[in-house]
């Protein structure tokens, strides 16, 4: 049996829900084909979120982490593909943190790839309906620091780790402004992708990619 780790956040900015974390409580200890789902909520705190996630890790060995992180105004799920060594914070982190034009790791590597199978993760929740494809940018808050943090910490390991974005759900879109997605389908989506990394041990080869 595989045990997939997945990883939510807390509320942040204006928001007071998140989709992430409300989706955490739909699947903890929730069992899959050949795997189990166990959970962790995460501070939106630059070197907590990293430290909380590590120890989470280390309490559960798992095979697989997912990180889930809200990221208002996508319309759709999307699998990060790389994780950048720098924090440019546009508003400040749960603690007040804002920091500016900053290495997440002093002297690590300028990126991380996503060692999930993406591609796969996009098609398996494609072909439920949902929207869903490949992301080349993580952002520079707190989901690119934990993304690029955690992949630092595994570097050397077999535990396979990548990010997801997750559009806001419909609870949030109160002003009907910005793209959402039910709260369901969210949790389906997330579902898919833990089940796809227990079914995919590497990632397909299929056209995609942006121009621009």
């Amino acid at each position: 049996m595989k045990k997939i780790l997945v990883t939510g956040f807390e509320p942040f900015g204006e928001d007071d829900i998140n989709p992430s974390e409300k989706i955490l409580e739909h699947i903890n200890g929730l069992t899959l084909r050949g795997g189990e789902v166990v959970t962790c909520l995460l501070p939106v705190v630059r070197e907590k979120s990293i430290n909380q996630a590590i120890l989470a890790i280390e309490q559960h060995k798992p095979d697989v982490v997912i990180l889930l992180g809200q990221a208002a105004g996508r319309d759709t799920i999307t699998p990060e593909k790389v994780a950048i060594n720098f924090d440019d914070f546009s508003i400040p982190d749960n603690l007040g943190q804002q920091v500016t034009d900053e290495p997440i790791v002093v002297g690590g590597p300028d990126a991380y790839f996503s060692t999930l199978p993406i591609k796969a993760i996009s098609k398996e929740i494609e072909l439920k309906g949902i929207p869903a494809k490949v992301s080349y940018t993580a952002g520079t808050f707190v989901c690119n620091h934990l993304f690029y943090g955690v992949r630092h910490y595994l570097r050397d390991s077999d535990i396979r780790c990548g990010f997801i974005h997750i559009p806001l759900m419909d609870e949030q879109n109160t002003q009907g402004d910005l793209p959402s997605l039910p709260i369901t389908d969210l949790i389906k989506a997330t579902v898919i992708a833990a089940q796809s990394c227990i079914d995919y041990t590497t990632d397909i080869k299929e056209q995609g990619g942006q121009i621009s």
